[in-house]
């Protein structure tokens, strides 16, 4: 039986912005319009997101704009 790496990786706010190329006033105005994951809280002032949410909806954006007419 194959080994299934499970492991879970948080991102902050500065790697997330990295990888969507987004800033931080869009990435909270998609989440309030459910268009972009809702982050995780990590404590009483600390957020993340979660790798895997972000990797996929990096993938659903690329499929929209590449399915286009």
């Amino acid at each position: 039986m194959a080994l299934v790496n499970t492991t879970t990786h948080i991102l902050r706010m500065p790697n997330v912005k990295s990888r969507t190329g987004l800033s931080r006033s869009t990435i909270y105005a998609m989440i309030k319009d459910n268009r972009f994951p809702k982050y995780i809280s990590l404590g009483a002032r600390s957020v993340g997101w979660l790798e895997s949410e972000i990797e996929a909806w990096i993938e659903s954006r690329i499929n929209a704009s590449r399915n286009q007419p």
